[in-house]
């Protein structure tokens, strides 16, 4: 399979994720407990890759597993880098509206490619440079809203403390995808093995939010295994098969490919899922999410296309060079 084709079936399905959320609120509210998703979705994930796993087994010669102490303690650290980040986006949005948090989040496309290049050492041309944050401006541009409104004069009025978290959140998001990259290429171990420890620590850290969650409420409602399906409906599982789904091909895209080839995934996913709620919902598109499509359409096209597309290269130079993401088959 070539990373393209996995790679636009993360946008479309991120894109709908956002949507079925939303679908599956019943009076502007959940009746379900929302923690309750990430855990079933790791779950999931966790039971697809241990079946493709048992059946690479069967196979012969059997696939590589590294289950050295050494190696497998790395594992936990993704879900710990994450743990970290949902508490500094509380507390972020304890400092900023919602609107000024989800421009600085797109902070998190140029920290990216700064991690990529320090710690993965993989050099980006300058054409590369350019696009990624055209891709930060392009996202950004499609979420300012009207300067007349008055949330766009909140954008520069929030304490300082809010900006410094915001930072530091799209710098714990980057990191966590860089490392989790790193884990994935850092031997030749099957993915269905890797994604097998990444999944069962996934579910023990979201297991013990949940226990969490009933410590602070002082099991007032009783223990989560009882109440874990309370208030599910069909849309509601399919947020769970969404959610687990994205994670099974992010996982193959920090194999495959890179980190910057999901960043472009979800930011388009991001402006899909604006023009999508334009017919399913109320949102009414704005002269920003348009000049916001046609930015990140440009960043997309100067990443990825061939140098000799885009500037007057000599034959010797364009015929050098080539897109740095590697595709496989599965």
């Amino acid at each position: 399979m070539q990373w393209y084709v996995v790679a636009s079936l993360l946008t479309l399905l991120t894109s709908s994720q956002g949507i079925l959320t939303t679908l599956s609120q019943s009076d502007g509210g959940y009746k379900y407990d929302y923690a309750t998703i990430p855990f079933l979705a790791e779950i999931f994930k966790l039971l697809v890759s241990s079946i493709f796993l048992w059946r690479e087994c069967k196979k012969s010669p059997p696939p590589r597993m590294t289950t050295e102490w050494k190696t497998v303690r790395l594992y936990p650290i993704p879900s710990i880098i994450y743990l970290i980040h949902n508490n500094v986006q509380f507390a972020t949005l304890t400092y900023v509206d919602t609107s000024t948090y989800q421009i600085m989040g797109n902070l998190k496309i140029v920290t990216t490619g700064i991690l990529f290049r320090l710690f993965l050492k993989r050099k980006l041309s300058n054409l590369q440079w350019m696009a990624i944050v055209l891709l930060a401006v392009g996202t950004t541009t499609s979420q300012v809203k009207g300067c007349g409104e008055a949330s766009c004069d909140s954008l520069f009025s929030s304490p300082i403390q809010g900006y410094m978290l915001g930072v530091l959140s799209a710098c714990l998001s980057a990191l966590a995808g860089v490392y989790t990259e790193f884990l994935m290429k850092k031997n030749n171990d099957t993915l269905y093995w890797q994604n097998v420890q990444l999944y069962t620590f996934g579910a023990i850290f979201n297991m013990g939010r949940l226990f969490l969650d009933d410590f602070r409420g002082g099991f007032e409602n009783g223990p989560w295994w009882d109440r874990l399906f309370n208030g599910y409906t069909i849309t509601t599982w399919l947020v769970v098969l969404n959610l687990g789904s994205t994670g099974l091909l992010v996982s193959w895209l920090m194999k495959y490919a890179d980190n910057i080839v999901k960043v472009y995934s979800t930011s388009m996913a991001m402006l899909l899922t604006m023009v999508l709620s334009v017919f399913l919902f109320t949102f009414k598109p704005t002269l920003q999410l348009l000049l916001g499509i046609i930015i990140c359409i440009m960043s997309l096209h100067m990443y990825f296309a061939p140098p000799s597309t885009l500037v007057d290269l000599p034959v010797s130079v364009s015929a050098s060079q080539s897109v740095p993401v590697k595709a496989a088959d599965t």
